[in-house]
């Protein structure tokens, strides 16, 4: 029983030495990518893990092309948080209780949740970055001595294009029409920079006020919140790239009570079985499923108030 025990800490150490490992490569990557996105090079650079990526890629199209074959025959879509559900439905069968379908179920609530967020956060940041290249673009037409409004129009008709922010089309047809028909130009920025992410637009509409007649101080102006825009932006990425070790961290963390079942596998004293068969096995999941998702919540607010704070 020594001998066996000694093989497993050996197995666990080796195992927590080769996420280490990987985390410091992906740090490395992280500053790598950093420092090239800085430089405005497109190198290749090295990847720690490409088979574990390249096998969860293939899982994750598998997966898609379910989902499509069920949004078509179902008519309705279908996130991918809801993917959740069966694999809770299929893991409950092998181990004889329901706790893997429920949790499945609960999954998908949570995953559901942290999806439509990321998404509101992708669009936003679409539309700053959007914004700060129609200020920079309307902004040297103007030294190019181009009418302020024509270059508006031709530069906003280029964002509502296919490829454009989310909901452009729509958001942005007023300020088309003002800057065509002699509409107020001032006003229908305002009105578009209620947009999540277009908040910039109110910074250009100040400007537009301030030099209605002056082509050259509307594109000093311009240029000014184009250039605060990508500051803005250059600095969010760069504490997400500082935060990315504390994300890897909380992660590595979170799995450590996956790892403790595993080693009690492996030792031989079935804890599944315990966990989901039995009445204290039961309250044990239930409280340790409660103070995992406390401090998972716990640190994504703390990241999230970091985030937010620039």
């Amino acid at each position: 029983m020594g001998v066996e025990l000694v093989a497993v800490w050996c197995g666990v150490l080796c195992a927590a030495a080769t996420v280490w490992w990987l985390h410091r490569q992906d740090e490395a990557v992280r500053r790598a990518r950093l420092m090239f996105a800085e430089a405005g090079a497109h190198a290749d650079v090295p990847q720690a893990g490409a088979r574990w990526r390249a096998c969860r890629a293939r899982t994750l199209a598998v997966l898609e092309r379910g989902r499509g074959w069920a949004e078509k025959r179902l008519g309705t879509r279908i996130g991918r948080e809801a993917l959740c559900v069966p694999t809770g439905l299929v893991l409950s069968v092998p181990a004889h209780s329901p706790v893997p379908a429920l949790a499945g179920l609960l999954a998908a609530v949570g995953l559901g949740r942290q999806l439509r967020s990321r998404e509101r956060r992708l669009r936003a940041e679409g539309w700053r970055d959007a914004i700060a290249g129609l200020c920079g673009a309307v902004a040297g037409e103007l030294r190019a001595g181009r009418p302020p409004e024509v270059v508006l129009a031709e530069a906003v008709e280029r964002l509502r294009a296919p490829g454009g922010p989310d909901g452009a089309h729509d958001a942005l047809t007023p300020l088309l029409a003002a800057a065509r028909f002699g509409g107020d130009v001032p006003v229908a920025l305002r009105r578009a920079a209620g947009m999540p992410g277009a908040e910039g637009l109110a910074g250009a509409a100040a400007c537009w006020e301030v030099a209605a007649d002056g082509g050259s101080g509307l594109a000093d102006g311009l240029d000014r919140v184009a250039a605060a825009l990508r500051a803005e932006r250059d600095q969010r990425e760069d504490l997400r790239a500082q935060l990315a070790g504390s994300k890897a961290t909380a992660a590595m963390l979170a799995l450590l009570p996956g790892f403790g079942l595993l080693l009690g596998c492996a030792m031989g004293a079935d804890p599944f079985r315990v966990l989901l068969r039995t009445a204290a096995g039961l309250g044990c999941l239930l409280v340790g499923g409660a103070l995992e998702t406390a401090g998972l919540v716990w640190t994504a607010r703390i990241v999230r108030a970091a985030e937010e704070g620039t």
